[in-house]
């Protein structure tokens, strides 16, 4: 492969925010190319991209120089060959289980308004040391301590850890180890709770206290946390002093801390999804896919500055033009072949998932690599590459094109097959539908499922609960007896 078609390929795989990132290198290195500020014409009144004529020089001489390593526009592009180092098979759409949805502020499974909320608008964000140093000037007076707490402020680490021996510390600032250890131990109850500890065991220690449950027993279990990571259960409960289901009530609020407070401190507000293809409900009935104008570069190539400087120019600068010349039309044409490939495999992925477009995740179908492949006449890799990092917005939310790629699972009698996706969200309807006195365990939602015609084993019901962080059937009876 040639360099330029290296770059193509890894082109097509690339996000909106790569893909504009090296238009604009292109732009900085390339004085033949510029941007195209022309105003987007309505909806109504654009061309379909494949109706494009691709933008060529006019100056046939050099164009014909460098076309040996610019992209043919016909349809059958090389970037649709077999570059298996290029390929990661093994993905959702191979059949592994998806890595998971991203949905949209108001993305819901129905068509009608706007369930936002007021916590969906993103506030001013602070850093987590900002936030501590507040705390700090309101809980201490004394210009020392405040300069104590500064100090231990600048030595945590990015999980909330002290990374200084306070002894260390009261040596360096001279002052006693005991008024170190005072104020640490106060920073220690700061928001959130557990922070300027030394080890896990201390960091544990304070978010119980926090909630008054730091008594004698749970005091032995985290002197024995190396015995609870061996789940040596036996040994716990004679130390503690407690019984099987006190040790695993200890056990359920030990889990439930955080043992890297600062970690969960987010101090960069989340970046909003900006989706590659909009789609939108005709009145008809049928659905109209495009590509999001706000994302899709946009350049052309400046053949009137060519065709002025190139006849004057020297050998070696025309060949440097020559070159750019070609760059410049490779560039433009595989942003174009780039929009059109991906157009084509969304438009057969909503034509192949169109039930759960209109009915809900019950409704997605089992879709693999191979499926849209053979439909749009691609290769597995090409789709993959295009399904990579892209998102579309579709009334049901903003999605990954990944996303609608699931694994089949077979139904009982020889009946339809079922998305994988579509049986995890029926598990987890089950679930959220118990009554405190009516768990379902593994084994029930099993018979359920089977009766419904989806033949699945009890094992996966398993990976399937524990991979949407469900407990199992002990836990959630005891949790929702004691909500009851």
């Amino acid at each position: 492969m040639t360099p330029q078609l290296r770059q193509a390929i890894k082109l097509l795989q690339f996000s909106n925010i790569e893909v504009n990132a090296f238009v604009e290198e292109e732009l900085e290195r390339n004085p033949l190319l510029e941007r195209d500020d022309a105003p987007e014409p309505p909806v109504g009144e654009r061309a379909a991209l494949d109706q494009l004529e691709p933008r060529v020089s006019n100056i046939m001489d050099t164009a014909d120089a460098a076309r040996a390593e610019t992209l043919p526009s016909d349809a059958g592009s090389p970037l649709d060959a077999v570059h298996a180092e290029e390929y990661d098979p093994g993905g959702a759409g191979d059949g592994a289980a998806p890595s998971g949805r991203i949905e949209g502020s108001g993305g819901s499974h129905s068509f009608e308004g706007d369930d936002r909320g007021i916590d969906d608008f993103a506030g001013e964000s602070r850093s987590l040391r900002d936030h501590l140093g507040e705390q700090l000037r309101l809980n201490f007076t004394s210009h020392v301590d405040q300069m104590i707490g500064a100090h231990l402020i600048a030595l945590l680490c990015p999980a909330g850890r002290l990374t200084a021996d306070p002894a260390a510390i009261a040596r360096a600032m001279g002052l006693p180890l005991e008024r170190v250890e005072a104020v640490r131990a106060r920073m220690m109850r700061f928001d959130p709770v557990g922070l300027f500890a030394r080890d896990l065991k201390e960091c544990l220690a304070a978010q119980l206290a926090e909630r008054n449950r730091l008594d004698p027993a749970m005091q032995m279990l985290l002197d024995n946390l190396e015995l609870l990571a061996k789940r040596e259960n036996r040994r716990l409960m004679a130390l503690c002093g407690v019984d099987a289901e006190d040790l695993a009530d200890m056990i359920a609020e030990i889990r439930a801390l955080d043992p890297k407070p600062a970690a969960t401190w987010d101090t960069t507000p989340p970046q909003l999804v900006v989706p590659d293809l909009l789609m939108r409900h005709l009145p008809d009935g049928s659905w109209i896919i495009e590509l999001n104008p706000e994302t899709m570069p946009r350049v052309l190539v400046n053949e009137r500055f060519y065709a002025k400087i190139a006849p004057a120019a020297k050998k070696d600068e025309k060949v440097f033009l020559t070159e750019r010349l070609a760059n410049a039309n490779w560039l433009v044409r595989s942003l174009q072949q780039r929009a059109q490939t991906i157009l084509k495999v969304a438009a057969e992925i909503i034509r192949q998932q169109d039930g759960f477009l209109r009915l809900g995740v019950a409704h997605l179908r089992p879709l693999i690599l191979r499926d849209i492949a053979e439909a749009v006449e691609l290769h597995e890799s090409t789709v993959s590459r295009v399904t990579a990092n892209k998102f579309i917005a579709t009334p049901r939310g903003t999605f990954e094109l990944k996303y609608f790629f699931t694994t089949a699972i077979h139904g009982t009698n020889g009946g339809d097959s079922h998305s994988a996706e579509a049986v995890r969200y029926r598990i987890r309807g089950l679930i959220d539908a118990e009554a405190p006195a009516e768990i379902l365990s593994d084994d029930a939602i099993v018979a359920v499922l089977r009766k419904e015609g989806v033949d699945i084993a009890r094992r996966t019901v398993a990976k399937y609960r524990e991979a949407l962080r469900i407990p199992n059937s002990v836990q959630r009876r005891r949790d929702k007896m004691a909500a009851a």
